[in-house]
C-alpha cells in the first residue's frame, strides 16, 4: 500500500493552525479531497458555514482555478475564526468572517456551500435553496453512512438526509468518503 499523497501547503498550514488552537474538529481529508474537486469546477462565489480554524476554507482554496472564484466562510467563535483569518491573510480570493453564517445570506446565491450537518440554525433545503446559484452545489459532511431507506441513524429516521434526497429543487446523493462518514451532494435544479 503507497503513502496517501501529500497535503497541499494551504491545507497543511491550516492543520498547524488547528494544532496551535487546541482545535481538533475540522474537516476530514477524504471530505478535503472531495471539496478541492468540487471547488475546481466552479467560479464565482462559494461559501462555508462554519469556519473552525480553516481547513475546510483551505482544501476548498487549494482546488480552486482561476481568479473569477471567491471564498468567504463565516465562524461564530471571534477566536477561531482569527486564526483562520491569519492563514488567508496575503489571498485575496478568501475572506474569513467572525460572524454567524447568517451575515451571508446577502452575499450569495453561491456556486458552492459547504457546511456541517449540525450547523447551528439549520440545514434544510427550505433554508438553503435561495442561497444557492442555479446549477450551485451543497456539501453537507459529518454524516454516519446508512444504506437504509428511509435512512435511519441511531434508531431514528434521519429526516435532514430524508428532505434532501427527496427535495425537488435539488439533485442530492450521499457519498462515502470514508468506511465511518459521508456526505450529501446536492445540486441545485
Amino acid at each position: 500500500m503507497s503513502a496517501p499523497p501529500e497535503l497541499p501547503d494551504i491545507v497543511t498550514r491550516a492543520f498547524d493552525v488547528s494544532r496551535r488552537a487546541g482545535y481538533v474538529s475540522f474537516c476530514r481529508n477524504e471530505t478535503g479531497r472531495l471539496l478541492a474537486t468540487l471547488a475546481a469546477t466552479r467560479s464565482g462565489t462559494m461559501a462555508e458555514f462554519g469556519t473552525g480554524c480553516g481547513v475546510g476554507t483551505a482544501w476548498l482554496r487549494s482546488g480552486v482555478r482561476g481568479e473569477a472564484a471567491h471564498i468567504v466562510s463565516a465562524e461564530l467563535d471571534e477566536h477561531l475564526a482569527k486564526e483562520a483569518s491569519e492563514i488567508f491573510a496575503d489571498d485575496e480570493q478568501v475572506e474569513v468572517i467572525a460572524a454567524d453564517w447568517g451575515i451571508l445570506r446577502d452575499r450569495g446565491p453561491f456556486a458552492l456551500l459547504f457546511l456541517d450537518a449540525e450547523t447551528p440554525g439549520g440545514v434544510s433545503p427550505d433554508q438553503l435553496s435561495d442561497l444557492v446559484e442555479e446549477g450551485g452545489i451543497v456539501v453537507i459532511d459529518d454524516l454516519i453512512p446508512t444504506d437504509l431507506w428511509p435512512p435511519i441513524v441511531y434508531g431514528r429516521v434521519d429526516s435532514l438526509r430524508e428532505s434532501w434526497l427527496t427535495d425537488e429543487r435539488f439533485t442530492t446523493v450521499e457519498v462515502m468518503v470514508a468506511p465511518d462518514t459521508s456526505v450529501l451532494l446536492a445540486t441545485k435544479r
